[in-house]
């Protein structure tokens, strides 16, 4: 070993670390976490107060989507609320559910009402910040569910008809 190496082995200590000094333009103390810096690491920046954003408050008391006839116990209508209002569903994942619900055990249905309600509350606890964004997110749902609803109802709109066809037909003997 030549003596270079040893003077460097001997100031760089036991664990074998050696200090880097700051790059051209970074000074310590601006932010960022320097170990060979004198006192403690800069505290995180402190969280706002939650904004207890409501998800689906855009939504009226009665919806109109209809759901399928089924064997299940729940309130239907807090169930397409809570659908209606997440924001973490696509436009065709909702509808999805609603036309699969009686294919559904009641242990999924009330997995699906819990975890819409976690989402709820985890969206409420986010700071003030994030208002602006959850506005923003729960338009576009809102308008994605009323589409939905106007779906719905064009389909339901377009089988009457076609069975009002149906018995005019039969009535003339077609």
């Amino acid at each position: 070993m030549d003596d270079q190496s040893s003077q460097q082995g001997a100031s760089a200590g036991a664990s074998g670390f050696q200090p880097v000094p700051p790059q051209q333009g970074q000074q310590g103390g601006q932010g960022v976490f320097d170990p060979n810096a004198a006192g403690t690491p800069p505290l995180p920046p402190k969280p706002s107060k939650p904004a207890n954003f409501q998800l689906g408050s855009k939504l009226g008391q009665q919806l109109k989507m209809k759901i399928p006839p089924h064997s299940l116990s729940f309130d239907e209508q807090y169930f397409l609320h809570l659908l209606a209002g997440s924001i973490s569903l696509t436009k065709d994942e909702k509808l999805r559910i609603v036309e699969s619900i009686q294919k559904l055990k009641q242990s999924q249905v009330d997995e699906l009402i819990k975890i819409f309600e976690e989402e709820r509350k985890k969206f409420a606890e986010l700071g003030e910040e994030h208002v602006p964004q959850l506005e923003k997110l729960a338009q576009q749902h809102f308008e994605d569910w009323v589409d939905i609803e106007m779906k719905q109802e064009q389909g339901s709109k377009a089988q009457e008809d076609a069975q009002k066809a149906e018995e005019i037909r039969k009535q003339l003997g077609l």
